[in-house]
C-alpha cells in the first residue's frame, strides 16, 4: 500500500500540495512537469507515481522560481479578474448614488439637475437627469435594473457598449420628453435602465420567437421592465416617454449586435 506522501505534488514555487496528475500547478500557474504520468491499470497492485515528497517542499520554497511562470500565473489572474469586473456598472451605480448624496446635502442641486419644465438653455440637464431620483423606491428599481443587466451586457460586449448605451438611450428619452410635452418632468435613468435591458434581452426574444434554446431568463426580465414602465404612474418625476424611448434604442442596438455578430460569422 502507498504512503500517504505518493498522493501529491509539492509545488516549487509555492509550496502547495496538489494532484500528481496534473502538469500546472492551479494556484501559481508553475510548470511541474510536461505530461501527465500514467494511470495505474484497475486491479493492478502498482503504487502511484511518486513525483514529490514532503522532504523536498522545504526546499522547494526557498529555491526561486523561474520569472515567465511567475508571469504566466500573475496575467492568468489579471485576465480573470478583468472579466469578472463590470467598470462600467459599478461607475454609473457609484455615481448615481453619490449624486443622490450630493442633492440631499444641498437639495438645490436636484433643480439645477433634474428637467423640471422647459429647459432654458440648461442643456446639460439632459445628461444629469439620469443621475437623480427624489423617491429612494425609484432610485432602487432602477439602479438594481442598470446593476443587473449592465453587468449581463457588460460580458457580452465590454464596458464601452454599455456606457455609451446608458448616455444615448437616457439622452434620448430625455429629448423625446422635452419635445412632447411643453412642461417636461424627467429624471432618473429609467429609459437606459430598459435599454440596457433590452439590449440584453433582444438575442433571447428572437430565440424565444423562433422556439430554440436561449439561456437568457425572460420571465425576469419582463417582470423587472414592467416595474420600470409602472414607475412613471407612481412618481411623476419619472417620464415614461423616456422609458419608451430608451426601451426601443435598446431593442434596437440589441438587434443589430446580433445580426452584426451573424454576418461576421
Amino acid at each position: 500500500m502507498s504512503s500517504g506522501a505518493d498522493l501529491f505534488v509539492v509545488c516549487r514555487q509555492c509550496g502547495s500540495e496538489v494532484s500528481p496528475y496534473i502538469t500546472e500547478c492551479p494556484y501559481c500557474g508553475h510548470r511541474l512537469r510536461r505530461r501527465a504520468p500514467k494511470l495505474p491499470r484497475v486491479g493492478s497492485d502498482s503504487p502511484l507515481p511518486r513525483v514529490g515528497t514532503r522532504r523536498r517542499s522545504i526546499f522547494a520554497r526557498l529555491r526561486p522560481s523561474p520569472a515567465p511562470a511567475r508571469r504566466r500565473g500573475e496575467q492568468r489572474r489579471r485576465e480573470g479578474s478583468s472579466r469578472l469586473r463590470p467598470t462600467a456598472t459599478i461607475a454609473i451605480v457609484a455615481v448615481s448614488c453619490a449624486a443622490w448624496i450630493v442633492w440631499h446635502a444641498e437639495p438645490l442641486a436636484y433643480e439645477e439637475m433634474a428637467i423640471l419644465g422647459p429647459l432654458h438653455g440648461d442643456w446639460w440637464k439632459i445628461l444629469t437627469s439620469q443621475l437623480v431620483y427624489e423617491n429612494g423606491v425609484y432610485a432602487f428599481v432602477v439602479l438594481l435594473t442598470i446593476a443587473i443587466f449592465g453587468w449581463l451586457l457588460e460580458q457580452r460586449h465590454g464596458p464601452l457598449l454599455v456606457l455609451l448605451l446608458f448616455i444615448a438611450a437616457g439622452s434620448a428619452g430625455a429629448l423625446a420628453a422635452v419635445a412632447a410635452y411643453s412642461l417636461p418632468f424627467v429624471s432618473g435613468a429609467n429609459g437606459a435602465a430598459l435599454a440596457l435591458l433590452g439590449a440584453w434581452a433582444a438575442p433571447d426574444l428572437l430565440a424565444a420567437r423562433a422556439r430554440s434554446f436561449y439561456e437568457g431568463d425572460l420571465l425576469a426580465a419582463g417582470a423587472l421592465a414592467a416595474l420600470v414602465l409602472a414607475i412613471p404612474y407612481a412618481y411623476p418625476d419619472a417620464s415614461w416617454l423616456a422609458g419608451v424611448t430608451g426601451g426601443a434604442i435598446g431593442l434596437a442596438v440589441g438587434l443589430g449586435l446580433l445580426e452584426g455578430r451573424e454576418g461576421s460569422l
